[in-house]
């Protein structure tokens, strides 16, 4: 059986988890998830219930290169964790005596207002379908979903804000379960690109096992960045993983915040992610051609010289290669190359951002002391 082991800090573990839970917590040793599931007790005349799953990436999603839409500056793979041990579950209600959205998250109401939520909501309103159900007396047209509002209660089993894709489980279940009650006909990936609108990696926990987020070259809607399943849950069977808990603290700097700072001071996110390399040069080849001065031809070339040099195509193609294989010794090689570049470029923003404390180091360089 093969193990992979990510060492992650996680915040609050005592507010917030029972002590029964942290010991499943602290090593998760299971299963890859399957499709996303609703709870049997979801059974209320206007409203509907999902639970979805937290995932974590491969090779990692830093920085996107349109904030709006939520467009990454590269492709990402990720594994679907077990919906048993870390999940998002949310209900979701509507009725026209709801004066406006609500959403209670972990038992505390919070804001609706941020560009995130509203867009999504947005999204999926405009995707709902005509819904009738004579038994329980129900008939909704699809143009009064505009109109009609939702109350939303949604339930982490594990600390928000912490590393461990709070967001991506939370956003996933939101949308999945608005669309059931609002008899979305989408697919799964086509619900991964309203996912995507709230949090990126939450395309992602759309689909179970091994999955991939599609760059896309739509930029004026990202209607083809969405999520695929590469392989389901039960192609790699033997595979474990292991969640080891090794800090209370919260990062002091959330995702949200880190990765755009990242994307506008670090010189290394270029060399990574080829979109943000290109771009950048086709830029300052329209600066030089306005400017008068002829040398387009030269900077071509040093595009081209440079755009092969940079990691992450190349190393997608490899992880898939892996995966579709099982070749575990190079599915850990790509993962830790990829953590290790992902955390350098962290220290080469400014201010520097660091995701790692002590703890990691050490155990980090245990493990690599043990593998000399």
């Amino acid at each position: 059986m093969y193990h992979a082991t990510l060492w992650i800090d996680v915040g609050s573990l005592a507010d917030h988890i029972p002590y029964r839970f942290v010991v499943i917590y602290a090593k998760v040793e299971g299963r890859i998830i399957g499709p996303l599931s609703y709870p049997d007790d979801s059974s209320n005349d206007d409203s509907d219930s999902a639970k979805a799953p937290s995932n974590i990436s491969v090779i990692k999603y830093w920085g996107k290169r349109n904030e709006a839409l939520i467009l990454a500056v590269n492709e990402s793979i990720s594994i679907t964790l077990d919906l048993d041990h870390l999940c998002a579950t949310t209900t979701v209600a509507v009725s026209p005596k709801f004066e406006k959205d609500r959403l209670w998250l972990n038992g505390k109401e919070m804001s609706l207002s941020s560009d995130r939520y509203q867009n999504t909501l947005r999204e999926i309103r405009s995707r709902g379908d005509n819904f009738e159900d004579d038994e329980k007396g129900i008939k909704i047209m699809k143009e009064d979903w505009m109109r009609l509002h939702f109350h939303i209660a949604s339930h982490n089993n594990f600390p928000t804000g912490t590393g461990l894709a709070s967001s991506a489980a939370g956003f996933a279940c939101l949308v999945f379960a608005l669309a059931k009650l609002m008899n979305v006909k989408d697919d799964m990936s086509q619900l991964s690109t309203v996912a995507r609108l709230g949090s990126g990696s939450a395309c992602r926990s759309l689909h179970g096992g091994f999955v991939k987020w599609v760059l896309g070259k739509d930029e004026k809607k990202g209607k083809d960045s969405f999520a695929i399943q590469l392989e389901d849950e039960k192609h790699w069977e033997d595979l474990v993983i292991l969640i080891v808990v090794v800090s209370s603290q919260q990062k002091e700097i959330s995702s949200a915040k880190g990765a755009p700072l990242t994307v506008a001071t670090s010189p290394f996110l270029h060399y990574r992610a080829k979109f943000r390399l290109l771009a950048s040069a086709l830029r300052f080849a329209w600066c030089i051609t306005v400017s008068g001065l002829c040398i387009l031809r030269d900077l071509t070339v040093l595009t081209l010289n440079i755009a092969p040099k940079e990691v992450v195509p190349k190393r997608i193609v490899e992880m898939e290669r892996a995966i579709r294989s099982r070749d575990f010794a190079t599915f850990a090689k790509l993962t830790c190359a990829d953590s290790n570049q992902f955390h350098a470029t962290c220290l080469d923003t400014s201010p520097p951002l660091f995701y790692m404390n002590d703890t990691s180091h050490r155990r980090v360089h245990s493990q690599v002391r043990e593998l000399m």
